[in-house]
């Protein structure tokens, strides 16, 4: 990687730590326990559109270190690095596929996030129980993945396709 490309990184993780601490001011308790609107997927969905997972993945692990230090601890650390991890992978797994539209795959995402905090959690207790919430996370993943899908399209369709941004960051990973 190129020194742009490590700034661009750099801002995006910057971008994404912001939005992850302002969303923490949001009471989402209301929704349902654990759930969360995930603001900071946006910059994950359009780096993995215009970087590519390598460093997309970058930014996970850098957002999840740094968030967790700023607000939650070692906890809050793995559960939202399963999480991550999970999201991520899933999501560049759809879209190589080349199947799925950015909504579909913003939505798997929300899903599978909570679906890897449900895995950490299930092994942390040692009981399968923990998956009777699934069907309550679940469907949140999937109304803020695909909302965070939706706001990524939008981002994504404001950036230059033969400009600046292609010729520097892009890749197709």
């Amino acid at each position: 990687m190129n020194l742009r490309k490590y700034l661009y990184i750099a801002l995006l993780t910057a971008i994404s730590l912001v939005l992850f601490l302002v969303e923490g001011f949001i009471p989402w308790t209301f929704i349902a326990p654990g759930a969360k609107l995930g603001l900071a997927n946006i910059v994950t969905v359009c780096a993995l559109y215009t970087l590519g997972f390598r460093a997309s993945l970058l930014i996970v692990l850098i957002r999840t270190g740094l968030a967790s230090f700023f607000g939650g601890g070692p906890t809050v650390f793995l559960y939202s690095l399963a999480g991550g991890l999970l999201s991520l992978t899933v999501m560049m797994g759809l879209k190589k596929t080349a199947r799925f539209s950015i909504f579909g795959i913003s939505a798997a995402g929300g899903f599978s996030h909570h679906l890897g905090q449900l895995f950490l959690a299930a092994l942390a207790a040692d009981t399968l129980n923990i998956f009777r919430y699934l069907p309550i996370l679940g469907t949140c993943g999937l109304v803020t993945g695909l909302t965070i899908g939706w706001l990524a399209a939008k981002i994504l369709k404001q950036l230059p396709s033969n400009g600046h941004l292609s010729r520097h960051y892009t890749t197709n990973e």
